[in-house]
């Protein structure tokens, strides 16, 4: 049985002020699937999430929730009536109204409200706080009611908008690990707009990158991370460096060596590898005393010469001491700038000389130039 489809966006555009914000964006989001929605500041991924919920017209286009058009430029049908639930970034809790009144708010006739604000506070784990005021409670107990309140109606579809964005980092990782296991448990279909990309990959089924008002890229967490659509994608996800290189046969030629890799680009072809610091290897390389030569020509990064010595290719110039591991930052000999992800077992001072090459069990995405 294939996964029923709750939200259509098609082709979807807004501007404001003469500026487009989103542009020509298309997505499906299907039933019981939680999609982050990715991008900078400024990308359009709110205006989009107010765009489904109904709080901002569309100039073109067509939405579609639980196979009903909402809007579609010409009839727009009102936030309250598409059964939409929204958690707002500041979780927008009624500061006069105690937590089972917050929880309640929205609830129409025909529905045992005790029941339900039971029902809901058991599924958020705050049972026993019905008479509690929100100046009371701790932020990931707000942003609990928040959901709450949110879920009560029964939506189709949860919207939620940078909901963990005023959390310190420590109660930030704590709630966002609690929601997600809350919306999965209620088989929620949501909308999750973040613009942290960890965040994004632990929180969605499925990741949509936007940027400028575009859609990038839209697929797996593990997809958009290891196998980016584009240039872009690849910056935005983790910390990426470009290296230089050239189609061969078989491969990509770059300073740090050869690897193998299938291109439909032409050899010769100028590439651009996307590499992160855990796809880069660093080896320390001995400087022969003054007056002596390192040994030169013919060896590939990765090599030796023969002797068991190292060819120096990149030099450290900064570290970060993250506990677990160091990030090297390596100026290659060429000046472009590389980082690498080593154990705190391998300490190596900036001024370093060292052997950098590609891991080679890792897959790497090449971009032309």
């Amino acid at each position: 049985m294939m996964n029923e489809t709750t939200v259509i966006c098609h082709n979807i555009n807004k501007s404001f002020g003469g500026n487009n914000i989103v542009k020509n964006f298309s997505l499906t989001v299907e039933s019981g699937t939680i999609l982050a929605l990715l991008g900078p500041s400024g990308c359009g991924k709110t205006t989009t999430l107010r765009l489904i919920a109904g709080f901002e017209k569309l100039d073109s286009g067509r939405i579609e929730v639980a196979g009903q058009v909402v809007d579609d430029g010409r009839r727009h049908v009102p936030p309250e009536k598409r059964r939409v639930g929204m958690v707002f970034q500041d979780y927008a809790i009624f500061p006069h109204l105690n937590v089972a009144d917050n929880v309640s708010f929205g609830l129409g006739r025909g529905v045992d409200i005790p029941a339900r604000i039971a029902e809901m506070m058991a599924l958020v784990g705050l049972p026993g706080l019905d008479d509690v005021m929100p100046h009371e409670l701790s932020g990931g107990q707000q942003q609990r009611v928040a959901l709450a309140r949110a879920l009560a109606p029964e939506p189709v579809v949860l919207l939620l908008d940078e909901p963990f964005s005023n959390l310190d980092t420590t109660l930030r990782a704590q709630v966002r690990g609690e929601v997600r296991e809350l919306l999965k448990r209620g088989r929620a279909t949501a909308i999750f707009v973040t613009h942290d990309q960890e965040e994004a990959l632990f929180m969605g089924d499925r990741v949509a990158v936007m940027n400028m008002g575009r859609l990038e890229q839209v697929g797996s967490p593990e997809e958009v991370f290891h196998k980016p659509a584009s240039r872009f994608v690849a910056a935005f996800m983790g910390q990426t460096d470009f290296i230089a290189g050239e189609v061969v046969a078989g491969g990509v030629e770059t300073l740090l060596g050869f690897f193998p890799h299938e291109s439909s680009a032409v050899v010769g072809t100028a590439v651009e590898v996307a590499a992160r610091p855990d796809d880069i290897k660093i080896l320390p390389v001995t400087v022969p005393p003054s007056g002596g030569n390192p040994p030169s020509g013919g060896n590939p990064p990765g090599g030796g010469n023969g002797e068991g010595e190292l060819v120096e290719n990149g030099r450290i110039v900064e570290r970060r001491f993250l506990g677990i591991a160091y990030i090297y930052t390596i100026a290659l000999s060429d000046d472009t700038v590389v980082h690498s992800w080593q154990p705190h077992t391998v300490d190596l001072l900036p001024g370093a000389a060292v052997l950098v090459s590609f891991r080679s069990h890792h897959y790497l995405v090449c971009f032309p130039v």
